[in-house]
């Protein structure tokens, strides 16, 4: 701009208010110092401005992370879902929303290496190397059973049925006697859970958490009064994992006592997943989708996946401690298709005795007055179960009512009639 207003030599000296090329001058020199100006001006708001933001961004950066974070971890996730090269973002990431997410409740003060969330029924030495290594031992099922003394002899011969290397046992001694086992030689590798007059699925909901058991395959949660002379659980876990049931039972020696013809031991084959009926109630077709037709089994000896008892153990009811019901919703557990993922076993079978365990456990030499008082305690027990029965049928009824994320995969009725 300075080189406009410097003179000329060649410009004539004096006044040269009649010049014309001073004229244009003086009609060019106003707008282009007005413009001068006008980029000084916006040049110094657009600094300002960027400094200002600069500055908010520092402030609020990271509730803008965690924002942002937290609007992609979902898409993210699905992400995963693929067979993709992503890092993990629980691994990698140090903002503080999500390390928290990827916690189990309660850790988060805690660096994550030291967490261990899970546990197990696994009994240790007292001396030696806690680290030792020792990963040539096969993977390990749990049998679960709740027993009374009275039984003693027939819960002998199940227990040892299940090698020491391949099953953990856990006893739920229901009379509160537990000395009386000790000399039974796989008894100190049991582990003795004795509360008095409780039942198998009170034990269960307290025991056997699905972070206590899920290091073990298979959970087996069976009742005492099984006899298993024909049944070998390493075989029956061969068809087991073969047939994909997540979800099963031994079938039932036709000698039992059984109220469900689903159950009932079949001639032909390793596994029957439905039967028929064409006359009578409770008909079951071909064409029948659920219990107690298809995908389902009996309460008295089921055998679940790990997979399949997490999803269990939260349908239990920690106040419902007969479970009735509980075995026509199993199937809502099968990781799949009930039709296909839960099974009866019939080429290992077992014989069901029916003593009643809460009542007088079977012992013939029952004095009259006591065998009277039982037989109270059993009416007792029958009616309890019943209520439990309405109950937690409501229970579900209105928890589908209440849930309008949920859908249900089997809308129709469980039996055809």
């Amino acid at each position: 701009m300075s080189s406009l207003i410097v003179p000329s030599d060649d410009l004539p000296q004096g006044p040269i208010s009649n010049d014309t090329s001073h004229k244009r001058f003086f009609s060019i020199a106003p707008p282009a110092v007005l413009l001068f100006f006008v980029l000084i001006f916006v040049a110094g708001a657009i600094v300002t401005l960027d400094h200002k933001e600069n500055l908010s961004i520092l402030q609020l950066q990271p509730k803008e992370v965690f924002a942002t974070e937290e609007i992609r971890t979902p898409a993210t996730s699905e992400l995963r879902s693929e067979p993709t090269e992503e890092p993990n973002i629980c691994e990698n990431s140090c903002a503080e929303t999500l390390q928290n997410q990827c916690r189990p409740p309660g850790s988060e003060a805690l660096p994550r290496g030291i967490v261990q969330d899970k546990s197990n029924f696994e009994m240790d030495t007292l001396g030696g190397n806690p680290e030792r290594k020792e990963d040539d031992k096969p993977s390990k099922s749990l049998l679960a059973i709740p027993v009374g003394i009275k039984q003693k002899a027939v819960v002998d011969k199940l227990v040892s049925k299940f090698p020491a290397a391949n099953f953990i046992v856990m006893l739920f001694h229901y009379d509160g006697m537990v000395d009386g086992w000790r000399d039974l030689k796989w008894s100190d590798r049991a582990i003795h859970v004795a509360v008095r007059d409780q039942t198998k699925w009170w034990f269960a909901k307290r025991f056997l958490h699905p972070d206590l058991v899920s290091e073990y395959e298979y959970i087996f949660l069976w009742d005492e009064d099984i006899e298993v002379d024909s049944f070998d659980p390493l075989e029956y876990l061969k068809i087991v994992r073969r047939e994909g049931l997540e979800i099963s039972q031994p079938a039932l020696d036709r000698r039992s006592q059984i109220h469900h013809r689903l159950t009932a031991r079949g001639r032909k084959g390793d596994v029957h997943r439905r039967f028929y009926k064409t006359n009578g109630h409770g008909r079951c077709y071909g064409n029948s989708t659920g219990p107690p037709c298809t995908g389902w089994v009996e309460m008295m000896v089921p055998v679940f996946s790990r997979a399949a008892w997490r999803c269990s153990w939260h349908m239990i009811q920690n106040d419902l401690i007969y479970a009735w019901g509980l075995d026509f919703k199993l199937g809502y557990c099968a990781q799949g298709d009930r039709r296909r993922n839960v099974g009866v076993v019939d080429s290992q079978f077992v014989l069901h005795r029916g003593i009643p365990t809460l009542g007088d456990g079977g012992d013939k030499a029952t004095p009259v007055s006591a065998r009277s008082t039982s037989a109270t305690d059993r009416l007792a027990v029958r009616q309890r179960s019943y209520t439990e029965l309405k109950v937690f049928n409501r229970r579900w009824k209105d928890a589908v009512a209440e849930d309008g994320c949920w859908t249900d995969p089997y809308p129709n009725p469980a039996t055809t009639d």
